[in-house]
């Protein structure tokens, strides 16, 4: 048999896919001093396997430095060049600082390049996958640790609330399954609502006030395998995040917490990227009033009305709200209803913005 024939295919196939990996090094378009300097800055061994455990989550450098084995002067050192060459990120949380793999940008799109060719088997990263897997354990017992110490009081609510797969089958059927770019889940808690929509965003942040129930979340995402989603410690109304970001943020029974409700829906808005929705989970009005002293709730619940109101003088479009009733027939149950509005201006051309015509909402 010719083996010629085969070679030539063969050759072919290997020409066009370095030319299309080469297409996408291009899309890059980094000039010379920025790609020198960013593969000087993941080139080095020990910043390169800070890389590749950023990429699997959110690490502090108390992680970083017990896995790696290395001095904490040391790891900052390294961590302060990646940052300095906008290859990772870093947020303040209380006492500890949080490292993550940058998301967005050139840069980021060739670390992810870099990071795809690591041999899977290399026995350096894999040693540090390993250490990695030890402190999300330890990571995990801590959250549950918290989680049993409340689940009472969890299950004493749950038991009058709609069901939980009836929420998120409700929420699911309204979101969709259109991708988006980028999501926000404020209050996030458990991080549940990361996880349940993880299929269809690029990206994502958890916002809560409670640290121990932002230990609790990073746990599950870990559990789960959501890389793409980070959760950070933040006030729902004072966000430390920058305006008109996100395509799809998400408000899940926060808002009965609040002194001021119109507030965090007003904050909410400012996140939006124009187009973008609001969606909204929390209960029906109820007369429940043991729930302020037990459970600190502010508000016995929100009508339809009232969260109009919110939502138009946010600058929001109501668009729908969906009513789930408990099926419990005492008088002790609490309804739960989801809102979806949508930021009215339109971005054209991927630049303009203008403002759309208000249009009369519907209701489910």
């Amino acid at each position: 048999m010719n083996a010629a024939p085969i070679l030539h295919i063969l050759t072919n196939r290997i020409k066009i896919s370095l030319y299309v990996d080469w297409l996408e090094v291009c899309e890059l378009a980094l000039g010379l001093d920025n790609l020198v300097g960013l593969l000087k800055a993941a080139g080095e061994p020990t910043r390169f396997r800070l890389l590749a455990l950023l990429g699997a989550g959110d690490l502090t450098v108390t992680d970083l430095t017990e896995i790696l084995g290395q001095s904490q002067p040391r790891i900052s050192r390294h961590l302060k060049l990646l940052a300095e060459e906008d290859l990772i990120d870093r947020y303040q949380e209380g006492a500890w600082a949080y490292f993550r793999l940058k998301q967005d940008g050139k840069a980021a799109e060739l670390v992810k390049q870099l990071l795809s060719v690591a041999s899977p088997n290399d026995a350096v990263l894999l040693r540090d996958f390993e250490r990695l897997s030890s402190v999300k354990r330890v990571r995990a017992e801590r959250a549950q640790d918290y989680f049993s110490r409340n689940a009472s009081a969890w299950d004493e609510l749950r038991r009058l609330h709609v069901s939980d797969d009836a929420v998120e089958s409700a929420l699911s059927k309204l979101i969709g399954t259109t991708p988006v770019d980028s999501m926000l889940d404020l209050g996030t808690g458990t991080g549940r609502i990361l996880q349940l929509l993880s299929g269809i965003y690029r990206r994502a942040i958890g916002i809560d006030a409670s640290r121990d129930m932002l230990a609790v979340a990073r746990s599950n995402l870990d559990k789960a395998g959501v890389a793409h989603a980070s959760v950070r410690h933040g006030d729902i109304l004072n966000l430390p995040l920058e305006s008109q970001d996100f395509d799809l943020v998400v408000v899940h029974q926060v808002l009965h917490f609040l002194d001021h409700p119109e507030m965090a829906l007003a904050e909410a808005a400012r996140m939006l990227r124009p187009n973008g929705r609001l969606v909204i989970i929390d209960l029906a009005p109820h007369t429940l009033e043991y729930l302020r002293e037990d459970h600190a709730h502010v508000r016995l619940g929100f009508s339809h009305q009232t969260m109009e109101e919110w939502l138009k003088k946010a600058g929001l479009l109501p668009e729908k709200a969906v009513d789930l009733h408990s099926g419990n027939a005492s008088a002790q149950s609490l309804d739960v209803t989801i809102w979806v509005a949508r930021d009215p201006r339109l971005l054209i051309a991927g630049e303009q913005v203008i403002d759309a015509p208000l249009l009369s909402a519907g209701r489910a």
